[in-house]
């Protein structure tokens, strides 16, 4: 790739396009064939853990992890308290901020805990029972550990392959001045 006269940076997002392309098939196929569900959440986390650099897709994969169990489990003590009346969702989502950032504190991906809880949240409106977030809550939670499990691992196969080194940052030498 150097030969062709590309950019580290140039390389790096060439090899996350291919990072995300064969960790989009894998999941998609894998769910497919599975039926475990509608591979779309599966796919998202798979893209925010195939970051070329594998350091950064750890980064992603625990942040993921984490904070998807984070709110799934705040989303169904809520369900649990609550169930899907109208003062749940705010409190739940006000909730699982605090507890994920001043808590938790896994920064990556902190965003995943109040989006979770409120997909679990949101989807019992309706269900007098609240199976129907519970049972989506415990989905999410599986497509996020699928995806990420899927995106970190290709993430680390590729950069073995795949070596890509920052060249050193060339400087002018300045010549001493001459008297």
């Amino acid at each position: 790739m150097r030969r062709l006269g590309l950019k580290f940076d140039q390389i790096l997002a060439i090899r996350f396009a291919v990072n995300v392309g064969i960790s989009t098939t894998i999941v998609w196929t894998l769910l497919k064939l599975l039926g475990l569900s509608n591979p779309v959440w599966a796919i998202v986390s798979t893209i925010a853990c195939s970051d070329p650099q594998p350091a950064e897709a750890g980064k992603m994969f625990i942040g993921r992890f984490v904070n998807a169990i984070v709110g799934c489990t705040i989303g169904l003590i809520f369900l649990g308290i609550g169930g899907s009346k109208e003062w749940v969702l705010p409190v739940a989502m006000a909730t699982t901020v605090l507890i994920s950032s001043l808590i938790i504190k896994v920064k990556a991906m902190w965003l995943q805990a109040p989006i979770t809880a409120a997909l679990v949240i949101a989807s019992s409106i309706g269900d007098p029972t609240n199976a129907a977030g519970m049972n989506n809550g415990f989905r999410r939670v599986e497509d996020v550990i699928i995806g990420s499990c899927v995106g970190i691992t290709v993430s680390w196969i590729m950069s073995k392959f795949w070596f890509i080194q920052r060249e050193p940052e060339v400087t002018e030498k300045i010549a001493p001045m001459q008297e």
